[in-house]
C-alpha cells in the first residue's frame, strides 16, 4: 500500500461559501467540487470540505503560516472570517499568532515564523 494524499477535513453548513473563503483568503485552488465533498489545495496541502455541517464553532487544529500576519488579519475580515481572540503585539514578543474562524465556524491559527 502507498499513501497517495493526506487530506484535512472541515465541515461546512454552506460548502460553496467555505470554498470561496479558502480560495480568497489563502489563494486555494479547487480540485474537486460537489455538494457533499469538495477539495481545495493550499500550498500543496489538500483540505476536504464536507457539506452538511451545522456551522457551530469548532476547533480544528489547522494552522496556516504566512509571511505577513498583519496582512493576513486584515484579509481575514475582508474574506468573511473573524478573529476569535485579538492577537497581542509587544516589544518582547512581536505579533506571530492569530486565532481565527472561517465562515463556517471552523477555528484555525494563522502564524508568522518567529525566526
Amino acid at each position: 500500500m502507498q499513501v497517495q494524499k493526506v487530506k484535512y477535513v472541515l465541515w461546512a453548513a454552506d460548502w460553496k461559501r467555505c470554498l470561496h473563503f479558502y480560495q480568497e483568503m489563502f489563494g486555494g485552488s479547487v480540485s474537486f467540487e460537489s455538494e457533499v465533498w469538495s477539495e481545495i489545495v493550499i500550498a500543496g496541502s489538500t483540505i476536504g470540505v464536507h457539506g452538511g455541517g451545522e456551522g457551530k464553532r469548532t476547533w480544528t487544529g489547522l494552522s496556516f503560516q504566512v509571511d505577513d500576519l498583519r496582512e493576513g488579519i486584515r484579509r481575514l475580515a475582508e474574506c468573511g472570517g473573524s478573529l476569535t481572540c485579538e492577537p497581542v503585539d509587544t516589544a518582547e514578543d512581536p505579533l506571530h499568532l492569530a486565532m481565527c474562524m472561517d465562515t463556517e465556524g471552523n477555528e484555525f491559527m494563522m502564524t508568522r515564523s518567529r525566526r
